[in-house]
């Protein structure tokens, strides 16, 4: 199955906005024979927009989501997008994994929020979540989530191939994406997509620099620091790395 990841500006609160992103993004996936497409942290409806999330969450099956269903059902496409997730009183830093019959995969909320803002919005999330789609096991984290190795070892010990990751990475913390994700695939044997934006949304610039790392540590597909892109690669391809570059940490670890 190829996986597709949409670098992209903030949608800055505009929800119409989003969605337009995501079905254009669907759509040209698509064409290029993905099955999947991976879009930002809170991408829907915009990560920096603060005290306004509370006004602009929705829960999981809310009128945005139940458009990026219908998306997905149109284009044949599994969709995973990060949004503000509401839940009684409760707010929630989540991902929503919908397959391409329009239905539920999956749902993750963020485990490790980052900074005082997120702190104050967000309730944080308590479990790890997987799913099972098109010969992979999926994992999801958020954005900071990744950075911390016991995360995506958690995952790894579930069986999970491919980490999925919305993310909104801010300057300047660019080994993130250069230094953080490749190491967290390789030392578990994984493949890791790390989905950003790029540009600039309130008082943040974000770094872009998406990236699909490989169980080697490669970079399968990149983008660069600034501008759009549309990251395709093969998943199935990359499970195809010779065995003396697949990680044994797993296998050999001690204690």
């Amino acid at each position: 199955m190829k996986l597709a990841l949409c670098q992209t500006p903030s949608p800055a609160g505009d929800v119409e906005l989003a969605l337009g992103v995501i079905a254009r993004a669907a759509r040209a996936a698509a064409a290029f024979g993905a099955g999947m497409v991976l879009f930002p942290e809170l991408f829907l409806p915009g990560y920096n927009q603060k005290e306004r999330l509370r006004d602009l969450a929705e829960p999981a099956d809310g009128p945005s989501l139940a458009r990026v269903r219908a998306i997905a059902r149109e284009t044949g496409m599994a969709i995973v997008t990060g949004f503000a997730e509401r839940e009684g009183e409760r707010l929630y830093n989540a991902v929503l994994a919908i397959g391409p019959d329009g239905g539920t995969l999956a749902r993750f909320r963020k485990l490790q929020l980052f900074g005082p803002t997120e702190n104050a919005l967000f309730a944080p999330g308590e479990e790890h979540v997987h799913f099972d789609h098109a010969g992979h096991r999926f994992g999801l984290l958020v954005c900071y989530d990744v950075e911390f190795p016991e995360h995506v070892r958690a995952l790894a010990r579930r069986a999970v191939d491919v980490v999925l990751v919305p993310t909104a990475n801010m300057e300047p913390y660019r080994h993130v994406s250069r230094i953080l994700v490749p190491a967290r695939a390789a030392e578990n044997d994984v493949t890791v997509a790390y989905c950003n934006y790029c540009g600039e949304e309130g008082d943040l610039a974000y770094t872009g620099l998406s990236v699909i790392a490989g169980p080697d540590g490669e970079p399968a597909a990149a983008a660069g620091l600034r501008g759009e892109a549309l990251l395709i690669t093969d998943l199935d391809a990359i499970r195809q790395i010779p065995e003396e570059m697949r990680s044994t940490q797993l296998r050999d670890l001690r204690g």
